[in-house]
């Protein structure tokens, strides 16, 4: 496996066994085959290569998934439920329905999820919808074919949350958390503290973006399994720094000010709070508010009546499990865990339904892997075992005693669907195509949806059994219009090191690869800790477009990147930069030695820590890369967030030399090639400052670069300016790289 160090002679023959990849590569015949497109490759216009699969994977019952459909004239939507069994399928919602009895201008197309955009929940059997139109919350009810307008207000009710007895939505409102009755449109207020810096049930920038993550946009609040309680976290923003961010638009422009602790900050207080969803007195957590330390993920035991909740002191290198009494406040001790790098929290700790304990997922070993303790903490086993680690959990199917979760067990570079007894026992692999799988399994565990694809091969999805056999193709992404196109060659592979590490690269061969003429590599990264890029998937087209004019694409990750375990990953900690770096230096050498690859034209390009990635590799390793197109970049790990910086450097004091070496700053003065900085005016995560601060140095230096400012952009937007975007990256690649 990837993470094993290799003997002399493994190395050697790993070596020799890479290096004749290409070579068996023989020019392909593509008179007849058409050429991609820029609009095919980086618009998604026709004609389509790969067809958008329609199936939403939502499961309705052990019997039944959903599948939403819109009709591509009128726009409109109507959800099917089909029988798993024998593929029939029968009308369940239709969305015009919705729309006749909806307000005035609500769209025909209000579907579910992506398809809609309005609907923001719905039931647990579907019978009613919940949607968010002009600021205001609508409950739509299937069987009466009746709508409701919930709230009656000129300011957004923000996350709306069913609860789950189906009998009230809780949401915040200007930084206050309430709660509305379905029957009636009763509404309570349940704190009333909030404003600019304090918010109750919101979470403060940092909490959203590395903590609770972006899929919970903001929401931090959380139901109790019967109704009746929601638990929040309460954010007190006054310690935190502020940052003006500018918007040039207008006469005037406009100044944005955000609270953003970077690295070294105080961080917002925090307190948990526990309130009657009707209305009534919080109980608050015993933690100190003023405490420098982190709060979060809570999770609500079966019965509703106690709630567990996680501890994190400020240095992220021990984690604890608390139960709490939400009646008093009073929290017990359940789990505490230690690591000399750093922890991260349980995001899908279980707890049993019938009191016996609760599965954790961690990567205390080295791998990350299963462990099932008791209700009183006291570890009863270890589920899983090996150099190989869990990438999420399923399904925990109580009834059977089993667990289903995906993991790379059998390949580094893919995620395969897995079950195994409560026991430790009966391990069975569930998906038999190799290739990396996204599976969602049905609530009892008798089918599931399995979308997989392979590096030469698009996806696909299939039903397949709770036990693996298939039931049928549902559907396949590749569109005929595919054999008509000379695609590149796709391959998967590993690169050696000098000091016996073997690391997952895939790249793409132009489709008239010629061994004897000499082709431009470009290395495509991210790069941050514990996050590969390298998988047995089908890439992207627009990767295929820059192949078919001429560009090897390369990716390749290195030993922090996650395919390696937490012992891998670790050896980031307080040295962000020095094995990436050292990693993509070894392909380059790698590469050095095809004589099939220019070394004048190296490039590599990425955005965020890729961005950051690309301008050190441009200055700390200038004599291997030759061109860098940088997104977003991170340029010194002073000026960003603390609990994403602090959590591998440290603080700045504690570690001075980690953040002097992994500045681009500092590694200024040995920059040589061609580099592009590309920055968003409006980047709340990654500031613009970034990139500022870094074209100051190289003027200070007198060296020549490019720079695109683009207005009005946050950190990965995508609108017209995202496009205009690519076309510059495109022109960039070949302009410096082909001289067109």
């Amino acid at each position: 496996m990837f993470h094993r160090k290799l003997s002399a002679a493994a190395a050697l023959a790993a070596f020799f066994f890479a290096l004749a990849v290409p070579a068996s590569a023989a020019p392909a015949r593509t008179e007849a085959k058409k050429k991609l497109t820029y609009e095919q490759a980086f618009l998604n216009k026709g004609p389509l290569l790969l067809k958008p699969l329609t199936a939403s994977g939502e499961w309705l019952d052990d019997e039944h998934y959903l599948v939403t459909e819109i009709d591509k004239v009128t726009k409109t939507s109507k959800m099917y439920k089909v029988r798993a069994r024998t593929g029939e399928k029968e009308l369940f919602l239709d969305f015009e329905a919705v729309k006749k009895n909806a307000p005035e201008g609500f769209p025909a197309a209000a579907g579910i999820g992506r398809f809609g955009g309005l609907t923001v929940g719905h039931t647990e059997d579907w019978s009613g919808l919940l949607y968010s139109f002009k600021n205001d919350l609508y409950f739509y009810r299937v069987k009466e074919g009746r709508m409701a307008r919930l709230t009656h207000d000129d300011d957004e009710e923000k996350n709306p949350r069913l609860s789950p007895t189906g009998d009230r939505v809780a949401f915040t409102r200007n930084n206050n958390l309430f709660t509305v009755t379905l029957s009636e449109g009763r509404e309570a207020q349940l704190t009333r503290d909030g404003g600019e810096l304090i918010s109750n049930g919101r979470a403060s920038w940092v909490y959203f973006e590395e903590i609770l993550g972006r899929a919970s946009r903001y929401a931090a609040f959380w139901w109790s399994p019967d109704g009746e309680k929601i638990a929040f976290l309460r954010f007190d923003d006054n310690p935190v720094p502020e940052f003006p961010i500018y918007d040039a638009e207008g006469r005037h422009g406009r100044l944005e000010r955000q609270r953003y602790p970077k690295a070294g900050d105080p961080n917002p207080k925090v307190r948990l709070g526990v309130v009657p969803a009707a209305g009534g007195p919080v109980v608050w957590a015993d933690f100190d508010e003023d405490a420098d330390h982190y709060v979060a993920w809570p999770f609500w035991l079966p019965d509703s009546s106690r709630l567990s909740v996680q501890w994190m002191n400020r240095a992220q290198d021990t984690i604890r499990i608390y139960l709490l009494d939400p009646a008093t406040g009073k929290k017990s001790a359940l789990y505490e865990e230690t690591q000399p790098s750093w922890v991260e929290f349980f995001e899908d700790l279980y707890f049993f339904k019938d009191g016996s304990g609760f599965l954790l997922r961690s990567d205390k070993s080295g791998w990350r892997h299963l462990y099932l303790y008791d209700g009183n903490g006291r570890l009863r086993r270890q589920l899983t075992d090996g150099p190989w680690s869990v990438q999420g959990i399923s399904l925990v199917d109580e009834k059977n005693k089993r667990i289903y979760f995906t993991a790379n067990r059998d390949a580094e570079t893919e995620n395969h669907l897995y079950r195994i007894r409560l026991d430790g026992r009966g391990l069975e692999r569930l998906t038999p195509d190799a290739g990396t799988h996204f599976v969602q399994v049905s609530p009892g565990g008798g089918y599931f949806l399995d979308t997989h694809s392979q590096i030469a091969r698009p996806t696909k999805l299939d039903l397949r059994s709770g036990n693996g056999a298939l039931v049928r193709l549902l559907e396949d992404s590749r569109a005929p219009e595919m054999d008509d196109y000379a695609l590149g060659r796709v391959e998967l592979f590993t690169i050696p090191t000098s000091d016996g590490w073997n690391l997952p690269a895939s790249w793409i061969l132009p489709p008239d690869f010629d061994p004897g003429k000499t082709y431009p590599v470009l290395l495509t990264v991210y790069g941050g800790p514990a996050t590969p890029r390298v998988y047995n998937s089908f890439p992207p087209l627009s990767s295929f477009y820059l192949a078919q004019e001429g560009i090897i694409v390369l990716t390749a990750d290195h030993r922090g990147s996650g395919h390696f375990g937490k012992q891998g990953t670790a050896l980031m900690h307080r040295s962000l930069g020095k094995w990436e770096i050292h990693d993509w230096v070894e392909a380059v050498k790698w590469l050095r030695g095809k004589p099939f690859v220019d070394p004048a034209r190296v490039g590599i390009t990425g955005g965020s820590y890729g961005g950051y990635a690309t301008c050190l590799a441009l200055t700390a390793a200038a004599d291997f890369f030759t061109h860098g197109f940088a997104r977003a970049s991170v340029t010194d790990w002073h000026l960003y967030d603390t609990v994403y910086t602090e959590r591998y450097m440290d603080t700045p004091a504690e570690n001075p030399e980690g953040y002097k070496n992994g500045s681009v700053m500092t590694h200024a003065p040995n920059f040589k090639g061609v580099l592009h900085i590309e920055h968003g005016a409006l980047d709340d995560n990654v500031h613009a400052q970034n990139s500022i601060q870094l074209i100051d140095r190289l003027i200070d230096l007198d060296k020549d670069f490019t720079f695109m400012l683009l207005p009005k952009q946050r950190h990965g937007s995508v609108d017209k300016k995202r496009e205009f975007s690519n076309r510059q990256f495109v022109a960039f690649w070949l302009r410096h790289f082909l001289g067109r």
